[in-house]
């Protein structure tokens, strides 16, 4: 009888077993394309693939784990534990708040989802040789996104493409075609993949890198996705202020930042180009200030869910998972009705009377949404889940960012929390998880040769 080695580099290497780091290219798929197959006739319920495919294979990675270093395995416990409390906190507040199984699910993977691939991740013991290949099919699916939302442009522009719904730069979205608010979230995997590959691919070259970034930065402007450049902005502004520690760093981060920003400013108010020209509708000191407009509303779901607490315990667990304004309290339990009201789903009336707000303002860009990402996890959780989940992006920042560029992507994260529910999209999420947990292995040593021949001329580079 056949016994099959415990060896994650032997295991890969039978017939019929599908690598690690295939396993996670599969994971991420099925968060990354479910749009744009939908868009294609694919039914709607293949947008829920990945809340079951996700945590079944990264088990199957935690599983095959073998032979990795001390400091990928305590890296990954220590997500995993930090998952377990978030897990713990919200089946409390469920069970406080009466809400439904299917919202406990549902709102803890579309939340967790990132963090077990990128666990996950960090638990394959690349060779560099894998890496490569792991790298080349990860920026693979950045370019066909990239050629996608560029090709949308050209025919939408030219009339061989039709829209019913949004504006036409709306509909400029690649693997998110068709979906509300898709321009956006495209828009910044755009953005994400194209820092990502100038930064790194210092193999291409200076020019293909720089129309590689170029191409990104055109997609973003000409999908309308104003918000996206404001975010880069900001988190670049918070990693050199965090950067203090460097003076030589923060020096030359700081007059890099103000040439561009300025630079970018001042095209906004000479260039006579329409992608520009749309920005000085944001440009009203006048709305957001303590009372202005957009102050009031971002902040209104602040005011409001705290009138429907009917306990102190809510205070610390909010008013139960998908409840409030993140984005299965705000839009997937109402969409998927049909789908999921079987299943059990629960609604708060706090949801329906921030969206009567919503509506009935002028301020109707997702920029100023009081639906926003952190907002969401405290109303539903409390504090104890915000507090939690703030912990779990912590512990990213200090032990698996370990380059600029890493912290910037983590960064845009955060960012976007506080301005609508991209924090809570898999696609745009499982994107960033992917290119985190590449980066630290590329900055991390690793053999040159499978383990197992390594270990038989007395060398295990994992345990030294």
């Amino acid at each position: 009888m056949n016994v099959l080695p415990l060896s994650a580099y032997k295991t890969t290497q039978q017939k019929g077993f599908i690598s690690s780091s295939r396993l996670i290219l599969i994971a991420f798929a099925t968060a990354f394309f479910p749009r744009i197959l939908e868009s294609i006739g694919a039914p709607s319920p293949i947008n829920f693939v990945h809340f079951m495919v996700v945590p079944i294979l990264c088990l199957l990675v935690y599983l095959r784990s073998r032979n990795v270093s001390q400091q990928q395995r305590q890296l990954m416990r220590a997500i995993l534990i930090g998952l377990y409390l978030y897990f713990a906190v919200s089946t409390a507040s469920a069970l406080l708040n009466r809400a439904g199984a299917v919202n406990i699910f549902l709102n803890f993977m579309i939340q967790s989802e990132p963090f077990l691939v990128l666990a996950a991740i960090i638990s394959i013991p690349f060779t560099a040789e894998k890496l490569v290949q792991f790298r080349r099919w990860v920026l693979g699916f950045g370019l066909l996104h990239l050629v996608l939302a560029l090709g949308q442009f050209v025919g939408l522009h030219t009339g061989l493409l039709s829209h019913s719904r949004m504006t036409l730069d709306d509909n400029i979205q690649g693997v998110f075609y068709l979906s509300s608010g898709g321009h956006v979230v495209g828009a910044t995997v755009a953005f994400m993949y194209s820092i990502f590959y100038y930064v790194t691919a210092k193999e291409a070259g200076f020019a293909l890198r720089t129309f590689v970034l170029g191409a990104g930065l055109f997609e973003v402007l000409v999908a309308d996705a104003k918000q996206v450049l404001l975010v880069g902005a900001i988190a670049w502004v918070v990693l050199i202020v965090s950067r203090t520690a460097d003076i030589q760093k923060t020096i030359k981060y700081t007059v890099l930042a103000t040439v561009v920003i300025y630079s970018f400013y001042w095209c906004v108010y000479n260039i006579e180009i329409e992608y520009l020209r749309t920005f000085r509708t944001w440009i009203r000191p006048e709305i957001y200030g303590p009372n202005g407009d957009a102050t009031v509303q971002k902040l209104f779901p602040l005011r409001t869910i705290p009138e429907h607490y009917t306990s102190l315990l809510n205070w610390f667990l909010g008013l139960g998972p998908g409840h409030t304004v993140g984005r299965i309290g705000g839009w997937m339990i109402r969409d998927y009705s049909s789908l999921l009201n079987p299943l059990g789903a629960t609604r708060h009336p706090v949801v329906e009377s921030i969206w009567n707000y919503w509506n009935n303002s002028y301020l109707d860009s997702s920029f100023f949404s009081p639906f926003w990402g952190f907002a969401g996890i405290w109303g539903d959780l409390g504090f104890l889940g915000l507090g939690v989940y703030v912990g779990l992006w912590w512990l990213l920042w200090t032990r698996v960012c370990l380059d600029d560029l890493s912290r910037f992507l983590l960064l845009n994260v955060l960012v976007n929390g506080f301005i609508f529910t991209t924090m809570e999209e898999p696609g745009f999420m499982l994107t960033i998880a992917v290119l985190l947990g590449l980066r630290w292995h590329e900055l991390n040593p690793r053999p040159t040769a499978d383990a197992p021949a390594m270990r038989w001329a007395g060398v295990n580079p994992y345990l030294n």
